[in-house]
């Protein structure tokens, strides 16, 4: 063997190796010394590499210096950034590989889909389609994946069914994509019957049509779908888990969700997997039963910011808005960053039980403390709190001083601390936005059309009755304008 091809190969070694691969600098170097930083071979492995520990700019830089990169180095840099964003750069690759007069093959098109699947852009999937189907590319399986998994991405199933109906011997992989295509652009019965006619499917498969079923109000199915998981023999795992839970707590299945702890219990989910005991401890807290989330959350064996909040907002949702607080402030003491959500439940907390000095300093200490710009979601929490408090005339200065638009959300929480603690000309004002935001809500004119008759304004009351009429706003039968 040459001392050339011995070097090649201890190189190549190197970058595989487990202990050794992340050297990059060092593996660079290496080659550099020898001579070798124009070996396409080389190059290509090393470009792999970096991709694969995402140092996707490194292989740039080191491709730049390439005098004649190959097709085995174009594939690989194309690749690379099929995988990392920016994707679009996979594409001036290719540009660059065509004027080059290099041909690309099966190995450079499948990224190139992939890319275009990533950018959510199916005209440059059909571009990179066309150029299969005149290389003559489309018998290639990895090909045909790629070109079904950007359709599906982009929710133009005709396309994938297309191309699905043409492979002969489709995996469960594909059959998974068909599947999420479908029920991405809200086509849950297709979805469900793409799902019916599996010949073999994964928990990953079940895991799919579950999370779909769930996350379009499926409840009932999903669980029904879960139950039927268990009879044929799969083994749930922790992504199993994490996507019944919720749906435990929304129809209050306890004992199902009591299944799941022991279930998860007896794998090892507890110990190994954060999110499937943070699944539990918000499964618990909605259920009321705030021992056992309790006790799952401080037998965690590691936590994340996702476990405090859970606990948290579990917290204030059993009216425990005290004892939530003062985890939050174990939470930041223990050096987790707040994030968002923490800061919904901790307020969410204080509004619970009229904490509002200290709401008042939480809401403040959200971006000048934590650096977290408060959201509609921090504001509504806020006006919640004044509003229960009486701080009436706080809550409404507030809203109009804030610098997001106020939503129907907001002004309708203040309008009902008004008429809690009677104060007439901002109940007024808040009702009047109401139906400025939401012209076509019946229910804003009757709620504007009460604040004028418990005032005894009844001129203004058949205004709002004209304006209604005229808006060809109807009311909605149950409700009921005073006077």
């Amino acid at each position: 063997m040459s001392r050339g091809r011995e070097i090649e190969r201890k190189i190549l070694r190197l970058l595989h190796g487990g202990k050794t691969r992340s050297h990059l600098t060092e593996i660079h170097g290496h080659f550099l010394r020898h001579g070798l930083q124009q070996s396409n071979q080389i190059l290509a492995h090393f470009v792999s590499v970096c991709a694969s520990l995402r140092r996707v700019p490194y292989a740039t830089r080191l491709f730049a210096h390439t005098h004649n990169p190959n097709i085995l180095l174009f594939n690989a840099i194309i690749k690379a950034h099929s995988l990392h964003p920016p994707f679009h750069a996979s594409f001036s690759f290719f540009s660059l590989m065509k004027t080059r007069a290099i041909s690309p093959d099966e190995y450079t098109l499948a990224p190139l889909f992939k890319s275009a699947s990533n950018l959510r852009y199916y005209v440059l999937g059909g571009c990179v389609h066309a150029h299969v189907v005149r290389l003559g590319f489309t018998r290639h399986a990895s090909v045909r994946v790629a070109a079904l998994e950007v359709y599906a991405s982009c929710e133009r199933m005709g396309d994938a069914s297309k191309v699905f109906d043409e492979m002969r011997d489709p995996d469960v992989v594909v059959w998974n994509l068909m599947i999420r295509g479908f029920c991405k652009m809200g086509d849950l019965e297709t979805g469900m019957k793409v799902f019916g006619q599996m010949k073999e499917r994964t928990v990953v498969s079940w895991n799919l049509m579950m999370s779909c079923l769930a996350k379009n109000n499926k409840e009932e199915k999903a669980l029904e779908l879960f139950n039927e998981m268990l009879e044929q023999g799969f083994e749930p795992d922790d992504a199993s888990l994490v996507t019944v839970l919720p749906v435990c707590a929304r129809l209050g299945a306890v004992d199902i969700g009591e299944w799941i702890h022991s279930y998860a219990n007896s794998k090892g989910f507890l110990q190994d997997t954060i999110n499937v005991g943070n699944s539990l401890v918000d499964f618990y807290c909605k259920c009321g039963n705030l021992q056992a989330a309790w006790s799952i959350f401080n037998d965690m064996a590691s936590k994340n910011v996702v476990s405090w909040n859970a606990m948290i907002s579990g917290l204030a949702y059993n009216g425990e808005g005290e004892v939530g607080v003062n985890l939050f402030e174990e939470m930041v003491h223990g050096g987790f960053e707040p994030n968002d959500s923490t800061f919904v439940g901790v307020l969410a907390c204080c509004a619970h039980v009229g904490l509002v000095d200290r709401g008042r300093d939480l809401f403040a200490s959200m971006s000048v403390k934590f650096k977290v710009s408060p959201k509609l979601e921090h504001y509504g929490c806020v006006v919640d709190l004044l509003g229960r408090c009486g701080h009436v005339r706080e809550a409404r200065d507030l809203i109009t001083s804030m610098p997001l638009k106020p939503t129907a959300a907001l002004w309708g929480a203040l309008l009902s601390a008004c008429r809690t603690y009677g104060d007439r000309e901002i109940a007024e004002n808040a009702a009047k936005e109401l139906v400025r935001l939401e012209p076509w809500n019946s229910g804003n004119y009757v709620l504007l059309s009460n604040v004028y008759a418990e005032e005894g304004r009844w001129d203004e009351v058949e205004k709002v009755r004209v304006l209604m009429r005229g808006g060809g706003v109807k009311k909605v039968p149950g409700q009921s304008a005073t006077g």
